[in-house]
């Protein structure tokens, strides 16, 4: 295990009694509270310095709530919630201005998350008022988690290459079709989203790519080591994805798979692998 506090890049908390999140009832692994006090419990033993808490795609209506709720967690009961990655309607453009200034007075915000691997329109993320919205961000110094399926990587791409003034986070190394066994497009897709130097990487959410039934360390390596060729480690950065990564593996499980992963990497690659990625990215320091 790494011998030095670490940064978890990628936290989620949430409570569908308190808010409706959706998508959970299809999910009955991950479905229910899942709280600060239990992140302690998956993660003792483990140094957790810091942590970036990301929107857990709760309804819409509920997004103002769900950063308060993280905010009074913050206040009152887990410290180490050093930023806040909250969803907004960026689509809306300049429109979207209030919204991210809103959300900015609430808490620590470092970013701003607007899914996109639900959406099935090609393209969405290239129109206009996406894209202006996303421009938009570079004002408040927020960088954007992009979140989405392997076969959107171009569209993904071409975001980035408009829009150089803002910093992004590619979360769960774009989500590699690892069950399939399929590599090259993605590989080929990576490569070239890491030719921007605007954009960073998420090594969190892996193994859940991979045939939950049945995966291996070895399914996983591939991609893990692709990912960490094109970004290196000063742009790549670990996650836990808590409480999703335990559909596949436990906390201590998936830090020890990475930390092995690195053996063979110099200290100062594991240092900004663990920490100073997250830190400088997300403005932590």
């Amino acid at each position: 295990m790494p011998d030095f506090p670490i940064v978890d890049s990628h936290v989620h908390f949430y409570d569908p009694t308190r808010l409706s999140y959706p998508w959970l009832s299809g999910v009955p692994g991950i479905d229910g509270r899942h709280m600060p006090a239990d992140y302690r419990a998956a993660s003792a033993g483990i140094d957790v310095e810091h942590m970036v808490f990301v929107e857990v795609d709760a309804a819409p209506e509920c997004r103002f709530d769900e950063v308060s709720g993280i905010e009074a967690l913050r206040r009152d009961d887990e410290p180490r919630i050093a930023g806040i990655v909250p969803s907004a309607l960026i689509e809306g453009g300049a429109a979207a201005r209030d919204e991210v200034a809103r959300l900015c007075d609430m808490g620590p915000i470092r970013g701003i998350r607007r899914q996109l691997q639900n959406t099935c329109q090609p393209g969405w993320c290239l129109e206009p008022g996406f894209v202006d919205g996303v421009r938009m961000l570079a004002d408040f110094d927020l960088s954007f988690d992009l979140c989405i399926r392997a076969d959107q990587m171009s569209d993904a791409t071409e975001l980035v290459r408009r829009v150089p003034e803002v910093r992004f986070v590619m979360d769960h190394i774009a989500k590699p079709p690892i069950a399939s066994g399929r590599i090259d497009d993605w590989a080929r897709g990576l490569t070239e989203l890491a030719k921007l130097p605007n954009v960073v990487c998420k090594m969190a959410g892996v193994s859940t790519e991979a045939d939950h039934a049945g995966w291996t360390e070895s399914d996983l390596h591939p991609y893990m080591q692709h990912a960490f060729d094109v970004f290196g480690a000063d742009r790549l950065m670990f996650g836990s994805d808590w409480p999703v990564v335990t559909l596949t593996d436990t906390f201590a499980g998936w830090v020890g798979l990475l930390d092995r992963f690195l053996e063979q990497a110099s200290p100062d690659e594991r240092r900004a692998f663990w920490r100073d990625t997250a830190i400088r990215t997300y403005r932590l320091g």
